[in-house]
């Protein structure tokens, strides 16, 4: 700024608010922007000119925990109603009670407290006219935390009610910042539990990290490489087109020190710019976070800390998670391949089953249909679950399973039982969890015999009853059964099975789920 250039006073507003306040601004420049040392805010509220002039010869060189003091002020509590909105960090209110009316300071007090929900502002009373605010009736019906009668007030008595109700409200700040952050750090742990994939746990990690301190710039998350070097995992807040190999490159040497330090012996290292916290898993390789930025508050390094410890459990839970999804997945094959093993047609229709039921789900979840059953994970489990959906054939006989024309009406009874077979097989399998592939298949094997308007089998359900997963492996599967060619029936052309689907559609098949499988062949086609 140069000599001649203008100056706005602190406070200062187009209504003239804190006019003539005392410029303090330059005292509180620091080298990083002013962050680390900002000054703390007393807003002074007063009708008299003079007690604003007194105030700051009595406190105008008052500092305090090496931050210095700045002074807005109000001579009207509508003044002052302005200035809390426009700085809400003011710590402490010098607050006259007589202003423009007898009670205006008193209904300030009530403004900022209940009004505007500002509990930790420090908030003093002054009053010339004790007669028309009595402390003992003042102190117990208003949130205030100091009475001064201003005759009694002396710079002494000004300056230390000024430097405790500074100390108070810093206690009261850091507390309540301890307190957002420990929201923030929950809200991030169940953020992060909700994920299933690595990757997108590792960068939902670097964000969330990045984004719970405010010093911090960007967010590493780093192993040990197979070189013994360090290797980035994600990261947050650094270049977009900066390449990979780069990053480690551009960090800082004491920021790699301790990151490889503290991949070594798991313990915590801050400096002046960054700081490294550990991951700790049960059975998984050591990680370690690195914060760039600074510099950190003391609070903030228990909260990443925290968010570590959080993290690292996450992941752990995540690994499991991974190795319970592969058991079932290999469950699933090994239940696929004992039912092709059976019935030699099975095979390839399951494939192409399986690529038609995602394709149809997907279509239904872009459409926003049926917004509560349609999800992600839906969409992903339920073609390799479509596989299982004609697993209970295992308990049919091969004479009826392999026959080679129409069966009659006992060996259809028994071709029947193969729904319920299969659902109560996939049932036990499941182990009562209702969120996996083999809970799915078993109600696919159930429900994918059932028609819409209840003449199915084997428990006649009709309509949204009958499960989706069911309602959608029905069109595909009866798609692809009559358009390849079976031991007691020949291939339909696709003309033909496509005017079966569309006159099927509200008797034996959902129509929507018709209407989203014919926009996918319109789309992709029917070939494979």
């Amino acid at each position: 700024m140069t000599e001649n250039a203008p100056r706005k006073a602190v406070g200062e507003t187009a209504g003239g608010i804190g006019g003539d306040i005392l410029e303090f601004a330059a005292e509180a420049e620091q080298s990083d922007g002013g962050r680390r040392n900002p000054p703390w805010l007393i807003l002074i509220v007063d009708d008299d000119h003079e007690v604003h002039a007194i105030t700051r010869v009595v406190l105008g060189e008052m500092t305090f925990e090496e931050r210095p003091v700045r002074f807005l002020s109000a001579y009207t509590a509508r003044q002052a109603r302005s200035l809390l909105a426009e700085h809400p960090d003011i710590a402490a209110i010098l607050l006259d009670v007589v202003m423009e009316t007898d009670d205006a300071g008193l209904k300030l007090v009530r403004h900022i407290r209940d009004e505007i929900g500002n509990r930790q502002v420090r908030i003093i009373l002054r009053t010339g006219q004790p007669g028309q605010a009595p402390e003992r009736q003042v102190i117990a019906a208003y949130d205030i935390n100091d009475y001064k009668a201003k005759s009694e007030l002396t710079a002494q008595k000004l300056y230390t009610a000024a430097v405790a109700a500074l100390r108070s409200y810093q206690h009261i700040a850091t507390i309540e910042r301890g307190r957002q952050g420990l929201e923030r750090v929950m809200e991030a742990a169940d953020h992060l539990a909700g994920l299933r994939s690595r990757p997108q746990f590792l960068a939902g990690l670097v964000g969330r990290a990045a984004a719970l301190v405010a010093e911090a710039r960007s967010a590493l998350l780093c192993g040990v490489g197979e070189d013994g070097g360090l290797t980035i995992l994600a990261e947050a807040g650094l270049p977009p087109d900066l390449p990979p190999a780069a990053i480690a490159d551009i960090l800082p040497a004491a920021a790699a020190a301790d990151l490889m330090a503290a991949l070594g012996d798991g313990r915590a290292r801050w400096g002046s710019r960054h700081g490294v916290t550990v991951l700790r898993g049960r059975d998984s390789v050591r990680l370690a976070l690195c914060l760039l930025g600074g510099p950190f508050a003391e609070g903030d390094r228990p909260l990443v800390e925290l968010l570590c410890a959080k993290a690292a459990v996450g992941l752990d839970n995540l690994r499991l998670y991974e190795r319970l999804n592969q058991a079932q997945v290999a469950t699933v094959h090994a239940l696929g391949k004992l039912a092709e093993y059976k019935d030699e047609v099975t095979g390839d229709h399951v494939r192409r089953l399986g690529r038609w039921a995602t394709a149809i789900a997907c279509e239904l979840h872009a459409r926003n249909a049926f917004p509560a059953e349609l999800d992600d994970w839906f969409c992903d489990t339920i073609g390799l679950a479509s596989v299982l959906h004609d697993v209970g054939k295992v308990g049919i006989p091969d004479a009826i399973l392999r026959k080679p024309g129409r069966l009659d009406d006992a060996e259809m009874t028994v071709m029947r039982e193969h729904a319920a077979i299969g659902g109560s097989i996939l049932r036990d399998a499941s182990g009562g969890d209702r969120h996996g592939y083999l809970s799915m298949g078993a109600e696919i094997a159930e429900s994918h015999h059932e028609k819409f308007d209840g003449s199915g089998y084997p428990r006649g359900l009709s309509g949204d009853a009958i499960p989706l997963s069911g309602r959608i492996v029905a069109v595909a599967d009866v798609f692809d059964a009559l358009l390849h060619r079976r031991p007691y029936k020949k291939a339909w052309d696709i003309a033909e099975v496509l005017d079966l689907l569309r006159a099927e559609a509200g008797s034996h098949f959902d129509p929507r789920v018709v209407d989203a499988f014919l926009a996918v062949l319109e789309r992709d086609g029917a070939g494979g």
